[in-house]
């Protein structure tokens, strides 16, 4: 039988309020509950997701949630199970966040974020680092991370990083496509889907869209708000490769380019997104509310993650062709160091911009010693950084 409604919402808000430490945590609390526990689906089924996932942008964590809930109940089933998911983090990053611009100034906060943003930069070059072995295989992939990580750190301009991206992708393309064209699988089969309903419904937040921007007009705020959803759904849909990937777009874009963020600000929010389960896309909820308060926080939360969530239901009856594509795999083959030079550049950006004490360097030193050295999981090093300005400064 197909899974009930309650019974996706509850097991994915349980999912999302106890998925500490991102997107592999929860893909494998999704495969001990949904696949081993209840048996509602195949680890194979699995992997489809994962796979899927990895091609397109966004969150990837959210966009296979929204690929088991489509596979388990349709159209309704990824509404519900992306929600329930999303449900706990949302909660939790709009009471820091109301917590943080009612006391952000007196001096224990203060302490605490001064001890945090070493250690979040720390996480983010263990990050790189880890996904520098994984994809980077040959001395023309390790020159565009480096020469994407020099310029992403000294220009300004988002405009830069788009350029950098689109430049990669089409070396990898020239560069990489014949290595990876393989024999078609005469296997390879669309992904079944358990549900016949259409997903035309799925056009109407276009509608919406068209709406919000007529009325907006000579509004404010429904300016702010139109302003919010073009924003934070254009960066889910611009980036590739998963959380890490969105900080220096998003650096750029809410500091450099909007100044809706100081960069302390920026840096409180990415913090405050890894203390909190779920995906560091909802450090949008923290930008949102200091906009807008909590419709803004509950706007750009529903606009960075939606779009991509959506994109993965159209895409699910196509994966096969999609990540098996050699075009898509060269096209990768170049963008994914450009990647990973990006995310080294934003821990740079970090550490400089908010001044490299010895106090700072030791927490970084620590904390990246702990996480790649003793496999210590992030969920831990933040608060207990935190903790350590606290006590010391």
């Amino acid at each position: 039988m197909k899974p009930s409604l309650t019974y996706l919402f509850l097991t994915f808000l349980r999912i999302g309020a106890t998925s500490w430490g991102g997107f592999m945590a929860l893909i494998s609390m999704i495969q001990k509950k949904v696949v081993e526990q209840d048996k509602n689906l195949e680890g194979t089924d699995i992997m489809e997701g994962i796979s899927l996932a990895s091609v397109l942008p966004g969150p990837m964590a959210v966009n296979v949630v929204s690929f088991v809930g489509y596979k388990l109940g349709g159209w309704t089933g990824a509404l519900v199970s992306v929600v329930a998911v999303l449900l706990p983090s949302f909660l939790l990053m709009l009471g820091l966040s109301h917590l943080y611009f009612q006391y952000g100034d007196i001096p224990a906060m203060s302490q605490f974020f001064a001890g945090i943003l070493p250690a979040v930069a720390a996480i983010i070059v263990s990050v790189a680092v880890n996904l520098g072995e994984k994809s980077i295989k040959d001395i023309p992939q390790i020159v565009i991370a480096i020469a994407s990580g020099i310029l992403v750190f000294y220009s300004k301009s988002y405009l830069t990083t788009l350029a950098i991206l689109a430049v990669c992708g089409v070396f990898g393309y020239f560069y990489y496509y014949k290595s990876s064209v393989v024999p078609a699988s005469q296997d390879a089969k669309p992904v079944q889907t358990e549900s016949s309903q259409k997903t035309y419904w799925l056009l109407l937040p276009l509608l919406g869209l068209g709406v919000l921007g007529v009325w907006a007009n000579g509004n404010p705020l429904l300016e702010i708000h139109k302003t919010i959803l073009l924003t934070f759904s254009g960066m889910s849909l611009s980036q590739f490769g998963g959380g890490y990937v969105i900080i220096p777009t998003m650096q750029k874009i809410v500091v450099d380019g909007m100044k809706w963020l100081s960069n302390r600000e920026f840096v409180d929010a990415v913090a405050m997104g890894q203390i909190t389960p779920g995906p560091i896309f909802v450090s949008a909820t923290f930008i949102g509310y200091k906009l807008a308060g909590f419709w803004g926080a509950l706007n750009a939360t529903i606009s960075i993650f939606a779009p991509t969530a959506v994109l993965t239901i159209f895409c699910a009856r196509f994966f096969n062709k999609i990540s098996k594509s050699a075009v898509v795999t060269a096209i990768f083959k170049g963008l994914r160091p450009a990647i990973i030079g990006m995310i080294a550049s934003a821990a740079l950006t970090i550490l400089w911009g908010n001044g490299i004490s010895l106090f700072a360097a030791a927490i970084f030193g620590i904390a990246l010693l702990v996480i790649m050295r003793f496999k210590v999981d992030p969920v831990y090093v933040i608060p207990a950084a935190g903790i350590t300005g606290i006590l010391i400064l």
